[in-house]
């Protein structure tokens, strides 16, 4: 399954995030892909807000992740990209923050090929004339019920 849009702003990319919020409360692992700047870490700022969090949301690029704590459910935003090999992720017991009910959000979720879950939503972006190009995909059911959530939202 695949949703695309065209987001304009930082707002409007915060506010895409606060609707994947919505689709993704059950718990998903979701790869942020796009270069430099492209916006990822908006969109996990956006993602906590519509979940509630008020506070400070920046990337974790050096100390890899950053959880947080919801009434249900616990989320972790990772920030691999200072990572040189994927071993680095298994001396740090990655594999335990994957539960059934976490909402894991990964960028440069490439530097952990072989270690990482496979995503069940991948959020590209891409650079566009004054925007980005987002466009989201589903590769499991649990995606695949999240995406139809963000399609009819």
């Amino acid at each position: 399954m695949l949703f695309e849009k065209d987001v304009y702003g930082e707002e409007s990319m915060e506010s895409l995030g606060a609707s994947l919020a919505n689709a993704l409360k059950g718990g998903a692992v979701v790869y942020l892909e796009g270069d430099l700047g492209m916006g990822k870490t908006t969109v996990v700022r956006g993602i906590l807000r519509g979940l509630g969090y008020e506070g400070p949301v920046k990337s974790p690029t050096y100390t890899i992740v950053e959880p947080y704590d919801f009434v249900g459910l616990e989320v972790f935003h990772f920030d691999l990209y200072r990572v040189t090999n994927a071993e680095e992720l298994e001396y740090m017991g990655i594999r335990d923050y994957f539960s059934a009910t976490g909402l894991c959000l990964i960028e440069w979720a490439e530097m952990g090929a072989g270690v990482l879950p496979e995503a069940d939503v991948v959020v590209s972006l891409a650079l566009l004339p004054q925007g980005r190009k987002v466009s989201i995909t589903s590769n499991t059911e649990r995606g695949n019920s999240a995406l139809g959530l963000i399609a009819a939202s």
